[in-house]
């Protein structure tokens, strides 16, 4: 939880709880054999036991299981020796059975923490649980055509019975930001553990938020369920929304009512869908044709065994060994893509400072312009180690650096040493060279001079900026510095 006080949103303290469904990177269905993968053919990846057909009976993926123990072990939660599977009724057109098959009084994992950066302060957002269950299908409305051409809605049943984890927060979050993080941050551990692809296009990474506002002190306020939040752009639209409509609500006098509400891009609106069912309206009860799941211990050790090194150990790791910030680290564990090319352009130079600053700034602006993931940087580590060595030994100027970088990352070539040629980017570092250009710029601006020598530490910068454009950019800066003090005596 958040150790600073509260941001106020006129007034009122904001309360987030987030449940997150992380579908489960398995070959297949947690309950049957059929294929999870994404983009078939409507209908074609459900087989008898995804429809319910009579005699068909549930049989678990232990596949899915491992990979809800892998969470469990990343976020130090505990690991039920014994959880059961229960049948949470309902009734919908995707939902075969009229039951999602669920986990309900003793989930799989129990407990844990997500710990993460907002701004610069850490945050750390305890979990409550983390159960798994199966998904429902999916309703076809939009733009969907029956045979006789005639608009309809239509039942896509591919999506029922593939794995979930549902990973459930207090209400720990005090801010549509502080929850946007926590997702994100969330968000990059299941794909570093490789329990869940994370592609939020396909829903494979969906979040809904519990949200509530009240009065600094108060009791938590009546909440409301946003549904299916599939872009951390949403998340922040639909939370900060949802905060100032409730706040309206009650400045009016109106009370707030328990619902499950839709958010809707176009708008930027919440909207109420139905109002919000509770545990008992769902009639949970174990499912009679599933037995408890017992994980024994040798079984929990075989999974920890093969955990990768988890992000704050890496980060520890590089704060230790190469002595980078706490916020430097974190950001360069941000993804375990972006970790494996911090590690492979640091040993290629030597310089791990430097790199994580180009990976901060240069690279992750141009990631993020234009969309891309850092696997799919046109800049690799090796040709990025390559320019930061140039710049250790003086050859370039940071800003030749970055003429160089914009010409690797719009193909112009993938050698570093052959684009500096080509630019003629060189720096000038012949001290009796820089020597004359200096004596001329000193003599050509005594005011500048004088000013120096009257205390005014901006004169010294214009007399660094002539000698620079004397060179034409290319003088060492360094150098140019160590001169004209020198010379200024």
């Amino acid at each position: 939880m958040s150790t600073t006080a509260a941001p106020l949103v006129r007034g009122y303290e904001v309360v987030i709880g987030l449940e997150t469904h992380a579908q489960l990177s398995t070959n297949a269905k947690i309950f049957s054999g059929a294929s999870t993968a994404f983009g078939a053919a409507p209908n074609t990846q459900a087989c008898a036991v995804d429809l319910a057909l009579p005699g068909t009976l549930p049989v678990l993926n232990r596949a899915a299981v491992d990979r809800a123990i892998r969470l469990g072990l990343a976020v130090g939660a505990k690991i039920a020796p014994l959880s059961i599977f229960a049948r949470k009724n309902y009734f919908y057109p995707d939902l075969p059975k009229g039951y999602q098959i669920s986990q309900y009084e003793i989930p799989v994992v129990q407990g844990g923490s997500v710990s993460f950066l907002l701004g610069e302060q850490p945050r750390t957002v305890r979990l409550t649980r983390a159960h798994l269950e199966e998904d429902a299908g999916k309703s076809l409305h939009e733009d969907y055509h029956g045979e006789d051409g005639r608009p309809c809605s239509g039942i896509d049943l591919n999506r029922a019975g593939t794995p979930l984890l549902e990973i459930v927060t207090e209400p720990d979050m005090r801010s549509a930001a502080e929850a946007v993080e926590y997702a994100k941050a969330l968000h990059a551990l299941v794909m570093w553990l490789g329990i869940c692809d994370g592609n939020m296009q396909e829903g494979s990474f969906r979040c809904d938020a519990n949200v509530s506002v009240r009065r600094p002190g108060a009791p938590f306020g009546t909440r409301r369920e946003i549904k299916n939040l599939n872009s951390f752009r949403f998340m922040q639209q639909a939370i900060d929304f949802e905060v100032n409509w409730q706040i309206d609500q009650i400045e009016d006098g109106l009370a707030i009512e328990q619902a499950t509400v839709l958010f809707n891009p176009d708008t930027g609106e919440t909207r109420a869908m139905r109002s919000k069912e509770d545990a008992h309206d769902y009639r949970y009860f174990p499912d009679p044709d599933l037995p408890p799941l017992v994980i024994a211990p040798d079984w929990v050790e075989r999974v920890r065994a093969e955990l990768p090194e988890l992000p704050a150990a890496m980060a520890a790791r590089f704060q230790r060994d190469d002595g980078l910030p706490a916020y430097d680290a974190a950001m360069v564990t941000q993804s375990l893509d972006f970790a494996r090319y911090y590690e492979t352009a640091r040993d290629a130079c030597g310089a791990p400072k430097l790199v994580a600053n180009w990976l901060m700034g240069e690279l992750s602006r141009r990631l993020n312009t234009e969309g891309r993931l850092i696997e799919h940087s046109p800049v690799a580590p090796g040709t990025l180690a390559a320019l930061i060595r140039r710049i250790g030994d003086g050859t370039i100027s940071n800003n030749a650096a970055r003429q160089v970088f914009d010409a690797l990352w719009s193909g112009e070539g993938q050698e570093v040493d052959a684009l500096i040629e080509a630019k003629g980017l060189k720096q000038m570092n012949d001290t009796g060279a820089l020597e004359k250009i200096v004596d001329e710029v000193v003599v050509a601006n005594p005011k500048s001079v004088e000013e120096y020598r009257a205390g005014k530490d901006k004169a010294f910068n214009a007399l660094v900026g002539q000698v620079m454009k004397a060179s034409r950019g290319k003088a060492n800066p360094g150098q140019v510095n160590e001169l004209l003090k020198k010379r200024l005596g």
